[in-house]
Parts: structure tokens; C-alpha cells; sequence
């Protein structure tokens, strides 16, 4: 079974012949580079591969208007979101471009990248049909889909306050980040993605960031009309949902506007087994093993436990892409990567001595 058959099976509620696994942010080559262990390099399977749009220009007004004051080691993309490295480089401060801007009307003066520009997107059928070839699954990538996009280009304490003060500027940046997304939503699924991955970090360690009621009002109903509008091109398009933290409110309304997998699932925040008792035959779950706890600090058998026990109780039936919830850190000792590979393929296996 090639990586992308058992993937879709797996995403059919159906078992495939193992769990799938992949990796957050990086590839195992990635991974391998970065610890100085390339002769493990070709010896971790991955069955998911993303795809991206290509970034475009930022518009020079952007710095002349909306950044005047940035420092020069500062970097712009193309939303306009400036960030700077500190001094660690592991970690960055953003420059949100529209911190100043207050009224719904300014943001039609906004320089909004074109994503509908082919320059960004003509490489996709190409790239998708070559990770195809090669038998894996393909994520079209589209995170920060809606508010942490917004929060950025605004600042967090702005947008937070926004929500209640001066909805109608929220509305109109939402309804413009949408409309992008859209664009580039059909775009990924005409390619010829597997996945669309949608998701915006609404969840904290606890509860969420921001009220279900806020969540309802802004985000719920566009993130439906990228969904829809998705699914005009292919019905059956698994749309992938990332959201760090406990996002346990929304997840009967993620699954009512169409979200068919939740990741990462983070233990630290919610028991993934229970999730999978309760939405199971509706969501597949991705992610589930905790890189704020069980691979940074966990011993390599407490990571082989651990991953044995998601294979058995959130594999069974299928619906389940093991991986890690977040990036790689470098708090996470080799051993528990080695650990985390070798316990997917010991235990990962559907059959009567496996999953």
C-alpha cells in the first residue's frame, strides 16, 4: 500500500494496512539534518508531503505607510507582517501593519497580496503530481487561515478588543481574508490536493482564546465559505482543522460546517482517546503525541507506551494519522525520535498483533 492509499483509507474511517505518520512542520530529512543524524536518512517513514503557494511581493507601500518605524533587520512578507529575530533567533517580534488602522473604509486602501496572480500558483498541478507519483499524500497548506492571520496583520490586543468595540472593522478584514482564501482554496483542490488544511490556533491550554459566542459570530460562518466553496470544485475534499489547545466547544460546529480531521489533539489539553470516543466515526484525528510533555520529556519506552497506546485505542477503525503535535524542538532528545518511529511500526500495524 503506497503512503497516499493508506492515508485516504485511513481519512475513509477504514484501516489501512498501518497508522499513517508524518511529522508537524518538518520532514524526517529535515529532521535528520538537524540533529547531524543523516545515516537515519530513508529510514523513517512519512506519508504526507504539503504543498504551498508561492509568496508574493510585498507592496513597497507597505513600509513607506503601514511600517514606518520597523527595524531594518525586519523582514516583510507578503501580507505585509513584519517580524524581527531576537537576539536567540528562537523567537521573533511581529509588526502588525494595520495597528493604526481603525476604520472599516482605510482597509480598501490596503495593498492585499493578489493571490488569484498564476505566478503563485501555476506549480501546483506539476509538484502535486510529482509527490503523486512518488505515492504520497498531499496537504494543500493553508494555516492561519482567518484570525491569526488577522490578529497579525492588526496585533493581538487590537483585534481582541476590535471583536467588541468596532466589529465592523473585524467584519470587513475577516470578510478580505476570506475572499483571498476562497481564491486560493479552489485553487489547492483543482491541483489536485488530497487535503485542504485549514485552521487558525483558537485554543489555549485550558479553553479557548476567545468565546465559542466570538467564534460563532466571526469565524464560523467563513470558515463554511471556504469549506463550501472548496467542495464546489470536489465534494469529497477532506478538510484538515488545526487548532493548538482545548478546542472541545467547537467540535460538534467544525463538523457541521464541514471539517473532517482535528490536529494535533494535544494531550496536554484534551484526552485524545475521549475525543475519539465521542467524534470518531465523523473526525479523524491527526497529531496526539504531546511535544510539550511525552517526547521532550519522556523517556524512550514512556514515547513507546504512549505511541502504542494511540495506535491501539485512536487507530482502531481507522480515522487516525499519528504525529507529533507540534515542530521538533531541540528539548527533544534523539533517542525519543528514534523511539517515536520505531513504536509506529511495532505497533502501528493492523493486524491481530498490532493496532
Amino acid at each position: 500500500m503506497t503512503s497516499r492509499q493508506r492515508v485516504m483509507k485511513a481519512l475513509r474511517f477504514e484501516e489501512p494496512d498501518k497508522v499513517p505518520v508524518t511529522l508537524a512542520y518538518e520532514t524526517p530529512e529535515e529532521i535528520c539534518h538537524k540533529y547531524g543524524r543523516e545515516e537515519f536518512i530513508g529510514k523513517f517513514r512519512n506519508d504526507v508531503l504539503a504543498v504551498h503557494f508561492r509568496p508574493a511581493e510585498p507592496s513597497p507601500i507597505i513600509r513607506k505607510r503601514y511600517l514606518k518605524d520597523i527595524p531594518d533587520s525586519a523582514q516583510i512578507d507578503q501580507w505585509g507582517r513584519a517580524t524581527a529575530p531576537s537576539s536567540t533567533g528562537q523567537s521573533y517580534q511581529v509588526f502588525s501593519p494595520l495597528a493604526n488602522v481603525n476604520q472599516a473604509s482605510e482597509l480598501e486602501h490596503y495593498p492585499f497580496p493578489d493571490v488569484s496572480d498564476s505566478t503563485l500558483h501555476e506549480h501546483l498541478e506539476e509538484e502535486v503530481a510529482r509527490m503523486h507519483t512518488a505515492g504520497y499524500a498531499v496537504q494543500g497548506y493553508m494555516s492561519q487561515t482567518i484570525f491569526e492571520l488577522a490578529w497579525e496583520f492588526a496585533g493581538m490586543e487590537k483585534l481582541m478588543t476590535d471583536f467588541y468595540t468596532n466589529p465592523q472593522f473585524v467584519e470587513r478584514l475577516f470578510d478580505i481574508i476570506t475572499n483571498l482564501r476562497i481564491i486560493m482554496a479552489r485553487r489547492f483542490v483543482e491541483a489536485g490536493v488530497d487535503v485542504l488544511r485549514l485552521g487558525d490556533d483558537v485554543g489555549a491550554q485550558k479553553g479557548m482564546l476567545i468565546s465559542p459566542k466570538i467564534w460563532r459570530r466571526f469565524l464560523k460562518p467563513r470558515l463554511a465559505k471556504i469549506i463550501e466553496e472548496a467542495r464546489k470544485i470536489r465534494e469529497n475534499i477532506p478538510i484538515f482543522y488545526h487548532s493548538d489547545g482545548n478546542v472541545r466547544e467547537i467540535i460538534p460546529e467544525l463538523i457541521e460546517i464541514g471539517v473532517t480531521i482535528l490536529n494535533p489533539v494535544q494531550p496536554e489539553c484534551m484526552d485524545p482517546v475521549e475525543i475519539k470516543r465521542k467524534y470518531g466515526d465523523r473526525l479523524a484525528l491527526w497529531g496526539t503525541i504531546g511535544t510539550q510533555s511525552t517526547l521532550p520529556f519522556g523517556t524512550p519506552e514512556e514515547v513507546k507506551i504512549t505511541v502504542a497506546r494511540m495506535c491501539k485505542e485512536v487507530g482502531k477503525g481507522g480515522g487516525f494519522v499519528i504525529s507529533p503535535t507540534h515542530s521538533i524542538n531541540a528539548d527533544v532528545p534523539w533517542e525519543n525520535i528514534v523511539a517515536f518511529y520505531e513504536a509506529v511500526e511495532e505497533f502501528g500495524v493492523y493486524n491481530s498483533t498490532g493496532v
